[in-house]
């Protein structure tokens, strides 16, 4: 399979107030996997809209789709566009080995499950830009109107632009992020740094509750169960950082392959590498049924 056809859960608006949600994926060729296999240096939100650039072919009615686009898409719209190229990668069930978090079992547990068996959540509100009234107990100093905010939702841009702080401070990450998406509070549009860093800690709990709220997604939480103890617990899943993981385990795999179709085809390695992996796969058991053709012959 070339090529993945869908429908995001959120979507892209562009400038003319449009909204593009269908969108159709190329599969991953050995460029792409290589790209994600040789990069572990670089940020993950920035490599993330490197790759959806190369792959997405259409959006909506946008084709080509460019960088910027890819870039501006909703966080959650980028994890389901990762998941399907998963799932056409390495196919729908996902096989890992954990340890009992109990501390009185700390067995090992594998963990299978399907990802079509994820839910995916669709928000039926869909909008460019949302609004809230906050409660009196978060703004009690204002009226009505001063209680209304205004916000889009976080897309990669934002992955990109605070991914630094992360690392260091995630409280200010999430200041900066609120930062950059509140457009207005109380009727003052742009709000301004200072208006938004006065909010109360409970107006912001609204804002990001809201905010997740309406954000499409995919669940991050997985029920396992030991086998040992009997208890269940909840495993974190990323798809982002499985999905390059499994990569970058298999790029010692990915030249093999492409070393035993040029030895044996006497192909070159950029006509390999632009191959798919199944369409490399197809090859590589066609050239050892056919080896084993001869060896018995023989």
């Amino acid at each position: 399979m070339d090529t993945l056809a869908g429908i995001l859960p959120g979507g892209y608006w562009d400038g003319e107030g449009r909204l593009h949600r269908s969108f159709e994926l190329a599969a991953l060729t050995g460029r792409d996997e290589e790209l994600l296999a040789q990069a572990s240096d670089r940020p993950p939100a920035a490599l993330v809209t490197e790759l959806l650039a190369r792959v997405l072919k259409s959006l909506g009615s946008i084709c080509p789709v460019p960088e910027q686009v890819a870039r501006q898409l909703l966080v959650g719209d980028r994890q389901f566009l990762l998941l399907r190229l998963r799932q056409a990668t390495f196919g729908d069930s996902v096989r890992a080995g954990l340890v009992c978090p109990w501390a009185d079992c700390g067995r090992p547990v594998t963990v299978e499950f399907s990802l079509t068996d994820l839910p995916v959540s669709e928000p039926g509100d869909k909008g460019p830009v949302y609004r809230l009234t906050l409660s009196a107990a978060a703004a009690p100093d204002s009226g009505d109107v001063g209680r209304t905010v205004s916000f889009r939702l976080p897309t990669g841009a934002d992955q990109e632009e605070l991914s630094p702080w992360l690392a260091v401070n995630e409280a200010r990450a999430l200041t900066l992020l609120l930062e950059r998406c509140i457009r207005e509070v109380g009727g003052s549009a742009p709000p301004g740094r200072e208006l938004v860093g006065a909010l109360s800690p409970l107006a912001r709990a609204e804002i990001e509750e809201r905010m997740q709220q309406l954000a499409p997604g995919i669940e991050e939480m997985i029920e396992a169960g030991c086998a040992e103890c009997g208890r269940s617990f909840l495993v974190p899943f990323d798809v982002q950082r499985f999905f390059f993981g499994e990569l970058r385990a298999d790029s010692g795999l990915l030249y093999r392959e492409v070393h035993y179709l040029a030895y044996h085809y006497h192909w070159g390695e950029q006509e390999i590498m632009a191959m798919t992996r199944g369409r490399r796969r197809t090859y590589l058991e066609v050239l050892a049924d056919e080896i084993e053709r001869l060896n018995d012959g023989a």
